[in-house]
């Protein structure tokens, strides 16, 4: 077993675990640890726990110490002046007629590199323009490509649901969707209504899609016969999340609403259904 802290290092990014040596680390806690990045100052978001060792990736890196106000005072020196790093950037992409939007400009704690993060429709030759930034900044530059989706979760903003981007807010690492799921949902599959800001599928769209596939498992399929309190009847439509049948009764012909739990005690062997 392995004593370990998980450390995040921006509001909505990914967790690392680390070993807390002998420091008595709570939640909410400010530690400096190094990275592959170098060091690197964060948050404790786990307390300290102990873990099996499949559960984390060996070796552990170690917490440096926990982190004084001279610290917080240096990241905001670095916040403040990655502000200015990427006012200088977009202005040197503009005089080098570049294809590439600048995202984001990201010191480390150490300020030993820059990190200029940029999207682009396809490769971009920057070579030039590191030279300009190294000759400006007088420290490594690296820049870095990414996504619409990392776009996103960097710049945040507000989705069609009206709150602010779950990426940005709480969404730690980004999951595969599907447009199966918005099927499997009864959902439109209308890009403009099931995309977000970035243009690709909607992260939400994950969120009920267990709990989609477990009551689809439970639940006939429109167009089944099923056999109700009043009589047997055909199934043409569903509200999946509230486990509710509407049935065509065919004599008198009307339409009622069933839950799933009246179905299923009202047949004789728990649940009798047929798509024939």
């Amino acid at each position: 077993m392995y004593n370990v802290v998980g450390v995040r290092f921006k509001k909505a990014g990914k967790i690392y675990y680390f070993d807390p040596v002998e420091f008595a680390l709570v939640k909410d806690d400010y530690v400096i640890v190094e990275t592959a990045r170098g060091v690197e100052y964060g948050k404790v978001v786990v307390p300290i726990k102990q873990v099996e060792e499949h559960d984390v990736v060996l070796p552990l890196k170690q917490v440096v110490r926990p982190s004084t106000d001279k610290d917080r005072i240096q990241v905001e020196e670095n916040r403040l002046e990655s502000a200015q790093a990427l006012a200088l950037g977009t202005e040197k992409i503009i005089e080098r007629n570049l294809e590439m939007k600048l995202v984001d400009v990201e010191y480390t704690f150490d300020r030993n590199k820059i990190i200029f993060y940029f999207t682009a429709e396809g490769r971009v030759d920057f070579r030039d323009l590191v030279k300009d930034l190294a000759s400006v900044f007088r420290t490594r530059i690296e820049l870095r490509q990414i996504g619409v989706r990392d776009e996103a979760k960097m710049l945040g903003g507000i989705g069609p649901c009206g709150r602010m981007l779950c990426c940005s807010t709480f969404l730690g690492d980004f999951e595969p969707v599907s447009i199966k799921m918005a099927k499997d949902q009864n959902l439109s599959l209308n890009p403009s209504k099931i995309s977000g800001l970035c243009g690709r599928l909607m992260c939400c769209l994950k969120y009920e899609n267990d709990e989609y596939e477990t009551a689809r498992e439970q639940m006939p399929d429109i167009g089944d016969k099923v056999e109700t309190p009043d009589g047997l009847g055909r199934v043409v439509s569903m509200n999946i999340l509230e486990r509710v049948l509407r049935i065509e009764l065919p004599d008198p012909q009307r339409v009622l609403d069933y839950t799933l739990e009246e179905i299923t005690n009202h047949a004789t062997n728990q649940v009798q259904w047929s798509g024939q």
